[in-house]
């Protein structure tokens, strides 16, 4: 992805190489672990656990934080990010003028091993995930390794591009009221249609992706959507299950499949259009 020499955004903290990021929960690992399964990428049902996590959080204690210096290549990757974020500023903005409605910037942390958030404390094993209560991004950005070698990503720099887009779809879910609905939705029905709400919230958050990817064609390589299909096909839950636990539980999907990941960033890219990401009904919710 082209990147270089363009702008870089101002609401990105950069919190890596510091040991300890405040307090750090009991079990914490054990929460990082059921989010990587089950919640991967955050979404709705991780905003679900935000009540245990504040619960948890109450039992944490304070640890001294020290820094490290960041090498040239952890740089590199900050500046990398912090321009992708600045990208999606700048075509959220843009398309919500279109559309006549007022957009608020999201913040993004980097963070090493373990941060604070206002959903509670969370993991380098929880994955990147949104925060709706103080509306920010927290990555880890030693998950796209993982992402390569044990869940068979392609990589490459658009496999970041395409997560922190996806994590800012979230964020446009909060600012348009969809996350609220979906919450209050899901706390009127049983687990298996809450899931279905999951999945479909998940799917939109994809289709936002491809819509950002869209709007920014003039910065892409020739291997970019390729790089994003595979990020996207390796985190499906069936992909997940299948490697996990041998087997798929089709009820229990939050994210939807590896196609229908596919499917919606492709749709979201190849249309250009905000109105053409009604996953709901598509689904039959």
């Amino acid at each position: 992805m082209k990147w270089k020499g363009n702008r870089q955004s101002d609401n990105v903290e950069d919190r890596r190489g510091m040991s300890g990021s405040g307090k750090i929960i009991a079990g914490g690992g054990i929460v990082g672990v059921i989010i990587l399964l089950l919640n991967l990428f955050g979404g709705e049902t991780g905003q679900m656990i935000v009540p245990v996590l504040e619960q948890m959080n109450q039992q944490s204690t304070e640890v001294q934080s020290e820094q490290r210096p960041l090498t040239e290549e952890e740089k590199v990757l900050g500046d990398f990010v912090e321009t992708v974020f600045a990208y999606n500023e700048d075509t959220w903005q843009q398309i919500f003028s279109e559309n006549n409605l007022d957009y608020r910037f999201p913040k993004m942390v980097l963070f090493t091993d373990a941060v604070q958030t206002a959903c509670g404390s969370a993991t380098a094993a929880s994955g990147p995930f949104y925060c709706p209560g103080d509306e920010k991004v927290y990555m880890d950005l030693s998950f796209f390794n993982e992402l390569k070698t044990r869940f068979g990503a392609k990589g490459g720099d658009f496999a970041i591009a395409y997560v922190i887009a996806h994590e800012v779809g979230h964020h446009v879910q909060t600012v348009l009221g969809t996350s609220d609905k979906v919450r209050q939705l899901q706390s009127r029905t049983n687990q298996t249609e809450a899931n279905k709400l999951s999945v479909a919230l998940e799917l939109q958050a994809d289709f936002y992706a491809g819509l950002w990817a869209k709007y920014n064609q003039k910065y892409l390589d020739p291997d970019d959507i390729d790089e994003a299909l595979s990020a996207a096909e390796a985190v499906g839950d069936d992909a997940i299950q299948k490697r996990m636990q041998g087997q798929v539980v089709p009820e229990s999907f939050t994210h939807g499949t590896s196609e229908q990941r596919k499917y919606w960033f492709l749709r979201g890219f190849n249309t250009g259009d905000i109105h053409q990401g009604d996953t709901f009904t598509e689904l039959g919710l």
